[in-house]
């Protein structure tokens, strides 16, 4: 009996610890929003977040002009282009990830990735670019006027594409680029399926699948079918008539953007060796506390028990692969689809827009 007491009390006063140090944590989180705001220095307008929300927490905001160090390139940008990793920062959600972003509010305070624009300044070791240049890519805080990058981060931007097209991008091209040639390693002859086949990443990727010489099937709704089937698509199922897990084609690679299946429904879809690829996290309301997590523990717990392939990507944005995509989009093979163009003052309304779900290629912001 005291064995058990002891045990109690102890267990008692680890929760109590852990739950009193998690209170500290918790109102101790804060952010540098006052100082940002009140920091000497030239200035620019750029949006920042105080506290976790919807788009109605975005301001946008007189803050200090970025000075490149001996290693970056500062970039005026001309365009940018939001992502559902944008709201996910907003929001703090899944709520899991505060631990790492900030439990109470924002650690970071600025959003946005993907931009494009003309160089203004570079380091004195900066060797490959010069003022002047049309570049893009992608770096932190891009929903600004300026942004400085290392010259690793951009390319130049072809002349045959438009600020805008280049600043769609970054991260769903390349996403939907390491999908298609490193995780799904697709080769010619081969059948894809592509879930979300009209949003961001699925654009690219279907286009991305048929320069692969695959035989690619795309699931969206049927306002898109056509313009899924204008992207090179060989098969589109209208998933509101249609439910693409009862039909009888078995596919190579499935690329799933809209986890809105189970993974038994899935595998049931795929060759006895083919690959499932989980790129989509669901929408803001989906999976509240750890989003994705738990298909990726479920994922984990099946690949010992089956010969499909089964993993969750992660996009990693290297300069051989975002030149790889500038050459596609380049030479006419992979075309950016942009559903709608906001002026830079509406980026509220573009990341609200994007929250519906509904957009058909990607949301672009110009920034005049």
């Amino acid at each position: 009996m005291k064995l058990k007491r002891i045990l109690k009390w102890t267990l008692g006063t680890i929760v109590v610890v852990a739950f009193v140090c998690f209170e500290i944590a918790y109102w101790r989180s804060t952010n540098n929003c006052e100082q940002l705001m009140s920091a000497p220095g030239e200035r620019m307008k750029a949006y920042i977040y105080c506290d976790y929300g919807t788009s109605e927490v975005l301001k946008l905001a007189d803050i200090p002009k970025p000075t490149p160090t001996d290693t970056q390139v500062l970039v005026r940008v001309r365009a940018t282009s939001i992502n559902p990793y944008d709201w996910h920062f907003m929001r703090g959600t899944p709520k899991i990830m505060r631990l790492g972003v900030g439990l109470r509010k924002p650690k970071s305070t600025r959003l946005g990735v993907d931009f494009a624009g003309t160089v203004e300044a570079v380091g004195k070791n900066v060797t490959e670019f010069k003022p002047g240049d049309e570049v893009y890519g992608g770096k932190g805080g891009a929903f600004a006027q300026y942004v400085c990058v290392l010259e690793k981060s951009i390319v130049g931007k072809p002349a045959n594409l438009t600020f805008e097209q280049v600043a769609s991008s970054e991260i769903a091209g390349l996403t939907a680029l390491q999908a298609v040639q490193k995780d799904g390693k697709v080769q010619p002859g081969q059948k894809v399926l592509i879930n979300g086949a009209s949003g961001g990443v699925g654009t690219f990727a279907v286009q991305i699948a048929k320069v692969a010489g695959a035989e690619v099937t795309g699931v969206c709704s049927t306002r898109n079918v056509d313009l899924v089937k204008s992207l090179g698509a060989d098969h589109v199922i209208d998933y509101t008539k249609e439910d693409f897990a009862r039909r009888p084609e078995r596919y190579d690679v499935f690329l799933d953007n809209v986890p809105n299946h189970s993974l038994s429904e899935c595998r049931r879809v795929l060759t006895p060796k083919g690959k499932y690829i989980a790129i989509g996290g669901g929408g803001p309301d989906d999976g509240i506390w750890i989003g994705p997590m738990g298909r990726v523990l479920r994922l984990l717990l099946l690949k010992p028990f089956i010969g499909q392939e089964m993993k969750m990507m992660l996009t990693d944005a290297t300069k051989p692969d975002l030149i790889a995509l500038r050459d596609l989009m380049a030479s006419g093979k992979v075309k950016p689809v942009i559903d709608r163009n906001y002026k830079f003052e509406q980026l509220p309304a573009a990341i609200s827009y994007l929250e519906q779900g509904h957009a058909r290629g990607k949301v672009v912001v110009t920034v005049e």
